[in-house]
């Protein structure tokens, strides 16, 4: 017999690949969503025909979606989030709103249903406040502690959220009775990733021929890991993690700069013109990389790809979503200096 996934925000980046990879081992997949990212694409929809998977598509902040799921699943994968860097500046409220809904909805559900084996993905930026201000060890451990700057910035409530889910599955899994994993991701990049991120910016700002080509926040640091290796060390950090709170970065190991990464995305376009430095984005933390250790010793987590292939990937499928849909390249894309 099929074992049985529930995947929440099966639709988005993340969560899709997820999906392909348990259809791929004969997994009994339910998929609910609400398509708030816009994600209802060609890709989703041969997904769901392709693989039979059950699609649910409803808005799980309100508790009544959550009668339509079966009471039983061997793994629940809560990737449903609100997220987005321009989001959290632009409405905050609705990060707090959104994701403390998921987060209440979901446990409330969990501990009625008889589901042993849980994951809640969460962020590095849950430590971002730690690195600058207390100038913690990079690449950054599981067990640092957790710590925002300034709590009433809008950057942070993501981070606020994430921090909140954490402990509440935790809790919630010690008091019930489930495994639960964690996952703190560390810059997931790649195809279909959405178009509020780093790496889609810089693609819109090269076709639009901006010249001189500004580097925002040219000597901050990341480590980015493609989105087949996330996918992969998430399925892993489910199916390998036997305890109530195993807690996992899934990242890649090697850190470059902003400038480093700009340069290689405009060799991609063949951009000869001049490259200028510029400030940030507000709350921009100047260092992240994941020490992903603990994930190689307990699950067998190792990436595969490098930053430099998994980008022309990337950079492949924004090229060519902008030529089949051309409008796009017309919506105002939003520079630092337009948030406060």
């Amino acid at each position: 017999m099929s074992k049985k996934a529930l995947i929440l925000g099966g639709a988005g980046f993340i969560g899709l690949n997820v999906a392909k990879i348990l259809a791929k081992k004969g997994y009994d997949l339910t998929i609910g969503d609400n398509f708030a990212r816009n994600q209802n694409d060609d890709e989703f929809k041969q997904f769901i025909k392709d693989s039979g998977s059950r699609f649910i598509e409803e808005d799980f902040t309100n508790p009544v979606a959550w009668n339509l799921l079966d009471k039983y699943y061997d793994y629940f994968y809560m990737l449903a989030s609100m997220i987005g860097v321009n989001t959290t500046l632009e409405i905050p409220e609705e990060i707090i709103r959104v994701n403390t809904a998921l987060i209440h909805n979901s446990l409330e559900w969990v501990k009625t249903t008889p589901i042993k084996n849980v994951l809640f993905t969460s962020t590095s930026e849950c430590y971002s406040g730690t690195i600058d201000r207390f100038g913690y060890a990079i690449p950054t451990p599981e067990d640092i502690p957790l710590c925002i700057e300034d709590i009433g910035h809008p950057r942070f409530t993501y981070a606020v959220t994430k921090m909140l889910g954490e402990s509440g599955y935790i809790q919630y899994a010690r008091k019930y009775g489930f495994n639960c994993a964690i996952v703190r991701y560390s810059n997931i990049f790649g195809p279909r990733m959405g178009f509020n991120h780093v790496i889609p910016h810089l693609v819109k700002r090269f076709l639009i021929q901006e010249s001189p080509y500004r580097i925002f926040g040219y000597d901050q640091t990341r480590s980015f890991c493609y989105i087949d290796d996330g996918a992969m060390g998430t399925v892993l950090a489910m199916e390998e993690n036997n305890s109530q709170d195993g807690i996992y970065h899934i990242g890649a190991t090697e850190e470059i700069t902003m400038e480093e990464l700009i340069k290689e995305v405009g060799k991609y376009f063949n951009y000869e013109g001049e490259y200028i430095n510029a400030p940030t984005y507000p709350g921009s933390v100047s260092r992240r990389g994941a020490d992903i250790t603990k994930a190689r010793t307990e699950l067998g987590f190792e990436p595969t790809i490098n930053w430099r292939n998994g980008l022309k990937t990337m950079l492949d499928w924004y090229t060519n979503y902008y030529q089949e849909y051309p409008e796009a390249l017309d919506k105002p894309f939003k520079e630092p200096k337009d948030f406060k």
